[in-house]
């Protein structure tokens, strides 16, 4: 089992500039590899530069450049050479497949944030002592950094990686762990079904109301953005309206990510098997294609864009797929069982009776059937129709 463990590290001011300079190290050799394999295409003959190629190059950039490039670690270098070689791999798929491709481009000394290092102990090493008073990290050419370890890390380190994030660097651990003891069965079951006006509703009638942090923080974020827009570009102030910017939008992830792991951990402790949709969240954030007015050219018919775009920001706000993530991690850690489902007519479907109609959801919260009368809560039955699902499907799967 893979998991990891983000820690803040706290490094000196020398150690803080070194640490500014790798990242800006790396991120000149991602685009030194970008632009060469632009440049092989755009020849005449369109060669095609692999990762291969790069990598035995690295030996030549390290010897002619020793005070940038030759005293970072080899092997994070290499990282950074197949990230962009994997950034390329998705480009062509993207084009096989008819999708949107976005080519690969170049990344500001502000955008490169992120650095690898695939080994344990190559050009970084994690102090995996258990009970130090103080655990550190070193990194190649930085030293070593105290790091804020507020919990054990279990198991063996695989990878690490130094990120920074506004001013602040953390250190990423991917460590490789036995399969943790599960808990407790508790003989419970639940279907759950995501929405907007709650969090979630499960099967049991229980809700989980939507803290809907981005919409409470919109009003501040709009006078920051705002208050941007009026400074010089260049200058000291608007540096540090950047950093207000950005700060806001990071405390509001943050919200959203402990409000995901806590209820995905309330879900985990509760019930044995969980049952959720499948949902296509890329798709269902989708613009409304436009409609072209018959009648006049070059004007449109209305195509609710406005309405969808609202619906799309509180959407994204909830943080659905972020949520499921974290709930399919922590039910392997805790041997839960977590079963995905079609998504289809789960919220037209009585639940009594099986009778399917548009009509029986009056609105976005009342469920009348048609045809026998019931009524519930339209979440509610959506979830009881999810946990059906899910346990024909596990039924079917096991018999």
């Amino acid at each position: 089992m893979i998991r990891a463990y983000k820690f803040l590290i706290r490094p000196t001011v020398g150690q803080a500039q070194a640490l500014t300079e790798m990242l800006r190290d790396h991120c000149a050799l991602y685009n030194g590899a970008l632009q060469e394999r632009r440049d092989a295409y755009r020849h005449p003959s369109k060669t095609s530069i692999r990762y291969g190629q790069q990598s035995a190059q690295l030996q030549e950039i390290r010897a002619f450049d020793p005070e940038c490039q030759g005293r970072w670690s080899f092997s994070s270098q290499q990282a950074t050479l197949r990230r962009l070689d994997k950034a390329f791999a998705g480009f062509f798929r993207r084009v096989k497949s008819g999708e949107t491709p976005g080519y690969p481009r170049f990344r500001g000394v502000g955008r490169f944030n992120t650095v690898d290092f695939p080994k344990d102990g190559d050009g970084c090493r994690w102090d995996s002592t258990p009970h130090a008073p103080v655990t550190r990290v070193r990194f190649q050419s930085v030293g070593h950094v105290k790091v804020n370890r507020h919990r054990p890390v279990i198991g063996k380190v695989k990878t690490i990686a130094v990120k920074r994030e506004g001013r602040k660097w953390f250190v990423v651990l991917t460590v490789e762990q036995a399969t943790p003891e599960p808990l407790p069965k508790t003989g419970s079951m639940a279907g759950i079904d995501l929405g907007v006006a709650n969090f979630l509703a499960d099967s049991n009638g229980q809700f989980v109301p939507n803290p809907r942090h981005g919409r409470k923080a919109a009003a501040k974020v709009k006078a920051t953005q705002q208050a941007l827009s009026r400074c010089k570009r260049g200058s000291n102030r608007r540096r540090k309206a950047v950093r207000r910017v950005a700060d806001l939008h990071r405390k509001v992830r943050r919200q959203r990510l402990d409000h995901a792991h806590k209820t995905a951990l309330d879900l985990v402790r509760a019930h044995d098997v969980i049952a959720h949709e499948n949902l296509t969240i890329r798709n269902m954030l989708r613009a409304p294609a436009p409609r072209p007015d018959p009648d006049r050219l070059g004007a449109f018919l209305p195509n609710g864009a406005a309405a969808k775009a609202g619906l799309n920001r509180s959407v994204s706000d909830a943080g659905w797929g972020v949520f499921l993530t974290i709930l399919h991690a922590k039910a392997e850690s805790a041997g839960r069982e977590v079963i995905v489902v079609d998504p289809r007519n789960t919220s037209r479907t009585c639940p009594r009776c099986g009778h399917v109609a548009k009509e029986n959801r009056l609105t976005q919260e009342a469920f009348h059937c048609v045809a026998c009368g019931h009524e519930a809560h339209a979440d509610t039955v959506g979830a009881v129709n999810v946990l059906r699902a899910g346990l024909v499907r596990r039924d079917a799967r096991t018999g």
